[in-house]
């Protein structure tokens, strides 16, 4: 996938309100902690996540995703008229049906004429987002697209922690620490094709992108529903950790060489990566297994936690608001989800 006309110009994101710590969330598995002698601060020494955020209660995920796109519209000024996509990209939505982006859709105002549907990649939802309204751009099907995502992961986290609790077993603890990294967000990426007057600093180029799968190992990390009685479900999510860091930083090493090959790009003409934030084990070995220094990634996973799909373009937003992407910065996005997907991007910031 390669793009000549194609550019980002707002990243805008919604942080949650509310910080719960990770001895927070510690401190209600005591009695698991208790009974297998865990020391307390394990959760965070295993993945480096000293807090994330939150959403309150009844917090509604289309009204994060409004948030966000309410201020990439006012920071760049696009029309409305000119928007001739909303996509809507979390793992996380209202509804199974309709789409969420039709809510969104609806109280942004946007023209009979603009496309509105929802996309589902697990955490690689909004760069899967990206890229179709590249495509769209690309083909001069449209001008603007914007691609919104909100997540939350307070009620599967809680959720979780019950089931710990109630079925205190080590492989029960082993398959939910991922659940426990949970953070919440919300995004929106306004993508043009540059020809529109918009005002701000953001004119991020899209140049390529790369994608690699490995279908096989989809049972590696799941989130649904199951059955709990007679008529009755609940949600539950149960992650193979070990085996999903050595399967997905395999996947990783594969499309980071088909990303470099097909950029003409050397591993020292990348200037700086942006991640998926998922935890410091993650980011230690995707990093020596790429050969990127680590002063080439901006982390936000410690403060954040996993956000899912909205992890990345919030720590790229974060990391340019902050001056370490700079512009002239040949910069990739580095994505992995679940499934196994992998997904790789290409900027000149």
């Amino acid at each position: 996938m390669k793009y000549s006309r194609v550019f980002i110009n707002s990243m805008a994101y919604e942080l949650a309100p509310e910080v719960v710590s990770t001895s927070e969330l510690e401190s209600r598995l005591a009695p698991l902690y208790q009974k297998f002698r865990i020391p307390m601060g394990q959760l965070a020494t295993l993945t480096g996540i000293h807090e994330r955020r939150w959403w309150p209660k009844g917090h509604r995920l289309s009204d994060g995703a409004l948030a966000a796109a309410h201020k990439a519209i006012d920071e760049t000024g696009v029309q409305i008229s000119d928007l001739g996509a909303v996509v809507y990209t979390g793992v996380c939505r209202d509804q199974h049906e309709p789409a969420t982006a039709c809510r969104i859709a609806a109280k942004l105002g946007v023209s009979k004429d603009t496309a509105i549907y929802d996309i589902s990649n697990a955490c690689l939802g909004v760069l899967s987002g990206i890229l179709d309204i590249a495509n769209r751009i690309e083909l001069g099907q449209i001008k603007a697209g914007l691609v919104v995502s909100c997540e939350s992961a307070r009620h599967i986290v809680d959720i979780t922690i019950d089931k710990m609790l109630a079925e205190p077993t080590m492989q029960n603890y082993a398959q939910s620490l991922a659940t426990l990294t949970g953070g919440s967000g919300a995004v929106a990426v306004l993508l043009t094709d540059g020809s529109l007057n918009l005002k701000g600093n953001r004119e991020h180029q899209l140049l390529g992108a790369s994608h690699l799968s490995a279908p096989e190992h989809y049972d590696l990390c799941q989130w649904g529903l199951e059955e709990a009685g007679p008529q009755l479900y609940r949600e539950f999510m149960r992650t193979n950790g070990v085996a999903l860091l050595k399967e997905g930083v395999e996947l990783a090493r594969h499309t980071w060489s088909h990303f470099l090959e097909q950029r003409n790009w050397l591993v020292e003409q990348v200037d700086k990566v942006i991640c998926h934030q998922v935890g410091a084990s993650n980011r230690r070995n995707v990093l020596s297994a790429l050969n990127i220094p680590e002063e080439k990634e901006f982390p936000t996973y410690k403060l954040l936690g996993n956000m899912g799909t909205v992890s990345l373009p919030v720590t790229a937003a974060m990391a340019h608001d902050q001056g370490f992407l700079k512009r002239g910065d040949q910069v990739s996005f580095l994505g992995i989800g679940s499934g196994l997907n992998c997904m790789m991007l290409g900027l000149k910031w």
